[in-house]
Order: C-alpha cells, then structure tokens, then sequence
C-alpha cells in the first residue's frame, strides 16, 4: 500500500502537497475493512499484529497473533456470521478487549455490519440498540467472577424476540442450550477465504456506533467502509505508523478511538498492538506495570487518555528502560497542560494530541510527530478532508469562517463524515449541505492548527459570558494533590449559572477547598471562571474510554444548590432532592419534603422559581 512519500508531514502546507501529489485512491486502493487486513498479511505476514496481556507481570506467557493469523480469524468469523446470519447480517457484541474481540468486529464488518456495544450500558438501553441496528446476533462474553455480560446478555434476548446469542467463554464450560459457542465454531470455517461473496464495501454500512454516556438513549451514529478508512488513512500518515512500530492499546473496541485510531491506522502500516489486559487501562495492573510493559515490549508508541496520563504519573518508572519510546498519543478529551508537561518531564518524550469524533469516522486531526508541537493544539487535519472553524448565527445556524484565533464551531466534510445517525429523526442539523457541526468550539492560528476551545454543551454561561471549563481544570489540576478536575456549571437565579469544580486527589493526599482556592485563582486569566465552590470528592465519574462524563456533575451541582435552598427556606434538612439530566431546560428536580413540612410546598416553588431547570415539590405519598 503506497504511503511512501518524500518528506515527512510537518505542517497544513505539507497535507496540501501530500495531497496534490496523488489521488486518495492511488495512495489507498483498499475498498473495504476487509481489504486492510488482507494487504497487510500480504505485506506483513510473519510480524506480530497482536499481542494479548492478560496480567500484565513480566513472566505472563501472552498470546501472540501474527498478520496471517489475524486475517485467518476475521475471515473465519466473517464466514460464520454470514453462515447464521444469512446475506449481510447486523452482530452486536459485548465484550472486553480479547483477541476474539478482534476476530469478532472485523468479522462483523466484513459479512454485514458491527453494533460494538458499551458493557457498562443497562440491558434495557442494550435492548433499544439492538432494535434500533436491526441486529439478529449478539456476541457476548460468558460467565465471569467480575463481569456480568453475559448475565446482561441473556436479559436482553429475553427483551428482543428472535435475538440469536454467541457465547466467547474464557473456560471450556459449555454453553447452555441454544447458544452457540464462537471459539470452538471458527475452526469448522474457511480461515483462507471468504465463502459467501465479496466484503461490504465504500459506501456501504461497516458500523454502528452508540454516542453518549451510560445514561439516557444513545445515538447510532453509520460509519461506512470509506468512513472507517479515510480516517484510519488519515491516522496512519500523520503519526507515521511503520511496522517498526510497537504501541500500547488500553482502549474498548465499542469507542471509535480503540477501534480506528489504536486499530485500523495500527494496522494498514503493520504495526504490533500490546493490548492492556481485556479490562484495559481500567485495570490497576495495567497503570502499575505500564513502564515495564514499555520496556519489555519495547513499546515506540505510548499515552493514553488524560485521565491515564494523570494516573501513570503517580507511577515511578523506577530503573525501567522506557528509551524504545518516539513519542505519545493524547486523545479522547483535552489534555490539561500540566498533565502534558509533567507527563512529557517523565518519559523524555513528547505528548502529540488528536481529535476525533464519531461521528467522523473516529478521527479529524493530529498533531504530527514531525512538526513543532503546540500544547493545547490537536494539531492539523487529516489528508483528504476539509476542516473549517465557522461563526455560529443567532438562529444557531452556520456563519462566515472564523478569522485565525476568533473562536467559533468546527466544522468538517469529506469522506469520513458519517451519512448520518440510524434514527434520521436525530440528523436534524447535523450535516447541512455536506458540512457537519462537530459541536466543539474552536479557532486556528495562523499556521491552520486546531485548538479545541470547549464542547459547545459543556461551556459554562455565567450572566451571557462564556466560561471555558478546560481553563478551570487545567488550573486545579496544577496543584501537586490533584488527580483530576472537572468543573461545571451550577444554576444561579442571576448569572443564570456559575462555575464549581469536582476535584479527585492523588492517593494519600489532602487539600482543602480553600487551598485549592488559594492555589487556582491567580492561574486563572478571568475571574468570572473562578469558581463559587470547589467539591473534593473520591472519584470523578468516566465514560468507558476514561473521558470525564460531566452529565452526573451538572445533576449534582444543582442538587446541591437546591438543597441549600430548600434548607434555608424551611430550616430544616429533612428533604430529599433528585436531579436528572432532562426536560426542556437541560435539568428535571425532584424536591420530597416529608409530610410534615407540608405547609412550605408554595414557599419551597417559589424559592426554586427563576433557576435554570425544571421542578416539582412533592409530598411523600399518603
């Protein structure tokens, strides 16, 4: 596959020519998911494409899978789900990070199309997705001490009729009745080629992937074959993958940046894959070895998200030899220039930012190796596409394109921005003549490198002013105590809402709000971002890929207004307050006052009246 090229990419000027040069086509002839694995056990056939850590101790014997041996398992996957699934099946699956996760997805998109599901979703909200992809199998872990997939799984056929169920077991403990075992079942198929007809191709559907969180519904966003590859192209040439790579991939396979990013790009240039334990980065183990597992692996790519990067900094990297390493990959949230700094101070190397998106394809830009780094930019956009920072209107609509450092909403178009969501009931302006609002605010320096500014969503509006909560975590997260931060907005019946920060801390150490207080204001350039409170807590809550997930915050921000509110007016504690992420202003409370604060129902409405959410003042039932 002909990448080569004559000089590396540095800079918007070097995609240009890169791109004037040859055609995308002439530079990536693979028409399908399934042709980037088939050329890369053409060209890679004995190198490593994965090994599996388990433990993560130094004397685990981990599985290794070469290119050969991958192509061999997709294609046999592919052969068996389009053998029990007839001409072009959806398959669900949920599932840790396995080798057979692998076999699994790329199997899936070459005989149909994948729905990779989070294994931390409800089975209700499993259900609905199924439903809603028009799936008939579903692939899921067996019985586990620590995990209840498959329990999840068997309540969720019972709630879609017809649900064919594939059970991938770690143990030789048979399947129960009617469901089919997927391990022992590859070894009945072709592994050397596909027997019902060509691979889905370009244009045609490779995947659903779900938005959101673990609450409320998520989305289907459709990627395409030519979506999927676009991106991973993209990927492959900005960061300079070779097959002398090695990186580390603690990441899911139902998140874009596990399966794009930390796979297809990995794979289109032969690049070894050390997958971090099927738990990932969420494994202690994993974070605690993570320099050893560098040194033995003689890992050259390295990084996480910023949450990881935060946590391997309370790691000491001691007398293992971390010299293998070129650099390290950020993505998935905005990375808190302390982070970066101290994360950079550490391993000698430097950190180099993405973004992506789901809904383009899993990527949109990268700051490249070659280039000079900027802290805080994700650097330029990926060959092959248009990216441009666009003023938004009043009536929410898209306006002229941004001067350089005017901020504004980030647009993109091109082959990797997805056609749409499942549900064209949710496309409602989201692509407008071929340019889709990716939702971040954002500018460009003069150069054309993106800086991310904020998701439009979490920017805190204090009295009409703008408040960019990344300026506010960046601060707190300074302070030596601190693990991480995540700041929102909390209502106010006058600013409308003001800025708190969550706070989590390293462990063993202490801080009070006033320190932090102390700490953070003067790093702060404008004092309406000072935030009113600061709330130290255990844990601050993460999306399965270990991006901050705010939704929870912001219902627990206005819970704990509402309650000193509600205090003040009847004098007493004895309330019960419920906020949930909903309504026609963003947020649904729920104030119980026992019976016998009965008389201040009218005091307590009145009180919660100007605040930017809705409400109801209940009594317990009789």
């Amino acid at each position: 596959m002909p990448f080569a090229r004559d000089f590396p990419i540095r800079n918007l000027q070097d995609v240009k020519r890169f791109e004037s040069e040859k055609t995308f086509a002439e530079r990536c002839p693979a028409q399908s998911v399934y042709d980037i694995f088939r050329h890369a056990a053409e060209r890679f056939p004995s190198h490593t494409a994965l090994t599996m850590l388990m433990t993560g101790v130094p004397d685990e014997k981990p599985r290794i899978v070469s290119y050969t041996e991958l192509l061999a398992g997709i294609t046999r996957a592919a052969n068996f789900f389009a053998d029990i699934g007839g001409s072009r099946p959806g398959i669900a699956f949920i599932l840790p990070s396995l080798i057979e996760t692998q076999f699994v997805l790329w199997g899936a998109e070459t005989a149909g199309y994948a729905l990779p599901i989070n294994f931390l979703l409800q089975p209700e909200h499993i259900a609905h997705l199924i439903q809603a992809a028009d799936v008939h199998i579903l692939v899921a872990l067996g019985p586990h001490p620590q995990l209840d997939i498959w329990e999840k799984a068997v309540t969720v056929a019972e709630l879609v009729p017809g649900l064919k169920l594939v059970q991938i077991s770690l143990s030789d403990a048979p399947p129960p009745e009617g469901v089919q075992s997927f391990i022992p079942s590859l070894s009945k198929y072709d592994g050397q080629r596909l027997t019902f007809g060509a691979p889905g191709s370009n244009n045609e559907v490779a995947a659903y992937f779900h938005t959101g969180g673990t609450t409320g519904a998520p989305k289907l966003v459709t990627h395409t074959h030519r979506n999927q590859i676009t991106a991973a192209f993209g990927g492959t040439v900005l960061y300079d993958f070779s097959d002398k790579d090695v990186m580390t991939n603690g990441l899911p396979l139902f998140h874009v940046a596990g399966t794009i990013l930390c796979g297809l790009s990995m794979f289109l240039a032969g690049v070894h894959l050390v997958i971090m334990s099927p738990g990932g980065m969420r494994n202690p183990a994993m974070i605690q070895n993570f320099w050893k597992i560098i040194e033995q692996y003689r890992v050259t790519i390295g990084g996480g998200v910023p949450t990881v990067m935060a946590a391997l900094l309370s790691v000491p990297v001691g007398d293992a030899d971390i010299s293998s390493l070129r650099f390290s990959i950020s993505g998935a949230a905005a990375a808190p220039k302390t982070i970066v700094e101290q994360y950079e101070a550490k391993t000698g190397r430097r950190v180099h930012e993405c973004l992506g998106m789901t809904e383009c394809g899993g990527l949109i830009s990268i700051s490249p190796p070659a280039g000079d780094r900027v802290i805080g930019s994700v650097g330029y956009r990926l060959p092959y596409i248009e990216t441009a920072v666009r003023k938004l209107n009043a009536d929410g609509s898209l306006g002229a394109e941004c001067a350089p450092r005017e901020i504004g909403v980030l647009t993109i178009s091109g082959p990797n921005v997805t056609p749409g969501y499942r549900d064209r009931k949710d496309n409602d302006g989201l692509i407008v003549d071929g340019v889709l609002n990716g939702g971040d605010l954002a500018y460009t320096d003069e150069t054309g490198r993106i800086f991310i500014a904020g998701r439009a969503k979490d920017i805190i509006i204090r009295s009409g002013h703008n408040i960019d909560p990344q300026a506010i975590e960046d601060a707190v997260v300074g302070h030596p105590a601190v693990i991480a931060a995540a700041a929102v907005g909390q209502p106010d019946k006058y600013a409308g809402e003001l800025p708190v920060c969550y706070v989590a801390l390293k462990p063993g150490a202490s801080v009070t709000a006033d320190e932090l207080r102390t700490f953070a204001e003067p790093r702060i350039a404008e004092r309406p971002a000072w935030p009113k409170s600061y709330f130290i807590v255990d844990t601050i809550p993460v999306t399965g890929v270990g991006k901050i997930f705010k939704p929870p915050l912001r219902s627990d921000a206005a819970r704990r207004l509402i309650e000193t509110v509600v205090t003040e007016v009847t004098g007493t504690s004895e309330v019960t307050v419920s906020v949930a992420q909903g309504g026609k202003r963003g947020s649904e409370a729920v104030v119980t006052l026992p019976a016998h604060l009965s008389k201040h129902v009218l005091e307590v409405e009145a009180a919660l009246s100007g605040y930017l959410f809705d409400y109801k003042v209940v009594l317990p039932p009789a």
